[in-house]
């Protein structure tokens, strides 16, 4: 290896602390030795490689194969250059160590041509479908390896909605963003025959962090390699979010577990750590006043909601639900979508109708709103249970959203409220219910009257909120 290239490489292992220098390291010899044992001439004389049969032995349970000879491809295109190392079918030491380096430390420009290669191993553009393809292979592996290192963090396939479905939805969103040269947005059949260049995927890695991020969690999670070092950042550690409160209670979540790792990372970055049970109208009762009684005071909230027609949409609400005639909420509420596609709608600007939650009034509209205007919002739940509207011609004021459900006015088929992050103090005490929580009648009344609350002390037990982050 000639003075430059040792210094290149030089540079690529000092971006490593010692100790992961060594745990990098173990891996190589570890897979250098099961491809020397698989008849690879790595003899005394010759430098130690990994062949792809020994990294598909290393990962064939961790990682599904298409996704190790991607990774196998992106290590092999690492040229290093004045050898034929680029060329050869087997992966040198250097070429292993720069992959790391680059994809798990580097930028969008030193990880573009390794991620050119996962997608498609000759070179030059790549086609819409061969990215889709790479991106859909990308998520599948993500949920298929937090499974099997058991960091789903109690989210599971028994638990939540199939992920096949959420896998290609997910794919189908990240997918939306790419853009190319002259700015323009190819969709559908044409974006899957359309050729894009490797400055333009180099901008889609650099605008869509998940791309990074699941690739980081691949290799660390598939080869075992650097996963509980302290360099992780937040949103590694904060992937999929601790779940609590459906352990052991028999209920399928309207979430698949790509649309948690999505809607989870659009989060405030403080509330990204846990989600909480707090509904579920399959446990708690097809009832307006039980929704309210198990949501109000709780802190922020993801709602989610299937109608008849099985489309599955809801919002993030960014503070606590309040029963009371006015909107409240802020700029960072949102309105997403989950099945039959994925995407999330943010704030316009144009009013500040984030949440509504109203109940027992005779002359305002009474349910849970969030978006639009009273008669027309972006999600409503009537609280004449079981009736609800999307209403969006064209779009929702709030929240630019289209239309969510099948039908402008639908049927309730199930709804679920989690609490996000850690659960306010006053929800109380460590989780007493108020009489005025379970009555918001109550509540409202005390509220139209001028009056503050003044039971915030007469809490009683609660059942489901002590339990421990499910397993």
């Amino acid at each position: 290896m000639g003075n430059a290239e040792s210094n290149a490489y030089q540079n690529h292992l000092s971006r490593f602390l010692p100790e992961e220098q060594s745990v990098i390291d173990g891996v190589f010899d570890t897979l250098s030795g099961l491809s020397a044992s698989a008849g690879a001439k790595n003899g005394k004389g010759t430098k130690k490689t990994v062949t792809l049969a020994a990294l598909l032995a290393y990962m064939r349970e961790p990682l599904p194969e298409q996704m190790t000879v991607r990774l196998y491809n992106g290590m092999k295109s690492i040229d290093l250059t004045g050898k034929s190392s680029g060329l050869s079918e087997q992966i040198a030491k250097e070429q292993f160590v720069i992959f790391m380096s680059n994809l798990l430390k580097g930028n969008a420009d030193e990880k573009i041509t390794i991620i050119m290669r996962m997608i498609s191993k000759t070179e030059g553009p790549v086609k819409g479908k061969q990215i889709q393809e790479f991106t859909e292979d990308l998520i599948m592996s993500v949920v298929h390896v937090l499974s099997y290192r058991k960091e789903l963090k109690g989210w599971n396939s028994e638990n939540t909605r199939d992920s096949a479905s959420g896998v290609k939805a997910l794919a189908s969103q990240l997918l939306s963003e790419l853009k190319l040269a002259d700015g323009t947005k190819p969709v559908g059949p044409q974006l899957m025959e359309t050729n894009f260049d490797q400055s333009v995927i180099e901008d889609w890695v650099y605008r869509v962090p998940q791309i990074s991020v699941f690739l980081s969690v691949v290799i660390r999670q598939g080869l075992h390699v650097l996963h509980s070092l302290p360099d992780q950042t937040k949103d590694i550690l904060n992937l999929v979010p601790g779940c609590k409160g459906i352990k052991g209670r028999g209920l399928v979540s309207l979430f698949d577990i790509p649309s948690i790792i999505y809607i989870n990372s659009l989060l405030p970055a403080e509330l990204q750590h846990k989600w909480q049970l707090l509904f579920s109208s399959r446990l708690h009762g097809e009832s307006f006043s039980q929704l309210c009684g198990h949501i109000v005071n709780k802190g922020p909230c993801v709602v989610i909601l299937k109608d008849l027609d099985g489309y599955i949409f809801g919002g993030f609400a960014s503070h606590s639900w309040e029963v009371k005639p006015q909107f409240q909420g802020d700029n960072r509420c949102f309105l997403f979508s989950v099945f039959p596609s994925l995407a999330v709608y943010t704030y316009t600007g144009y009013n500040d109708h984030y949440m509504y939650l109203n109940h027992g009034q005779q002359t305002m509209p009474n349910g849970l709103g969030m978006g639009g205007q009273h008669g027309y919002f972006g999600l409503w739940i009537d609280s004449d249970y079981g009736k609800g509207h999307s209403k969006a011609k064209p779009r929702c004021t709030t929240y630019n959203s289209p239309q969510l459900s099948a039908k402008e006015d639908f049927t309730l088929d199930a709804v679920e409220v989690w609490a996000v992050g850690d659960l306010p103090e006053s929800a109380g005490a460590k989780g007493k219910k108020s009489i005025l929580d379970v009555d918001p009648e109550a509540q409202a009344f005390l509220e139209m009257a001028g009056k503050s609350r003044q039971s915030e002390g007469l809490r009683e037990p609660v059942e489901e909120e002590e339990e421990e982050e499910d397993d």
